[in-house]
C-alpha cells in the first residue's frame, strides 16, 4: 500500500529536482523515492557504526595516547 507525503520545497529546489529526475529518466516522485532510502540506508549505516563503536566502549578495555600504546607494545616484544 502506498502513502502519500506533500512536501513544499521552493521553487529553486522544484527546478533541480525536475533537471535530476528528466536527466535519469525518471518521474520526480521516484526520484524522490530513491534518495529517501539512499538517506535512510546511510542513516542506518551510521547507526550501525555508532553501535559497533559503543560495544567496543563498553568492553573497558585499557587505553592510551599512541605513542604509549607503541611503547608498551614494543616492549612486550622484547
Amino acid at each position: 500500500m502506498s502513502c502519500r507525503l506533500q512536501v513544499l520545497i521552493p521553487e529553486e529546489l522544484d527546478t533541480r529536482l525536475r533537471k535530476a529526475a528528466q536527466r535519469n529518466r525518471i518521474s520526480k516522485g521516484q526520484w524522490v523515492r530513491r534518495a529517501l532510502e539512499d538517506s535512510l540506508r546511510r542513516s542506518g549505516e551510521s547507526q550501525s557504526q555508532l553501535d559497533a563503536l559503543a560495544a567496543l566502549a563498553s568492553l573497558d578495555a585499557p587505553t592510551a595516547g599512541i605513542d604509549q600504546m607503541i611503547a608498551e607494545i614494543e616492549a612486550g616484544r622484547q
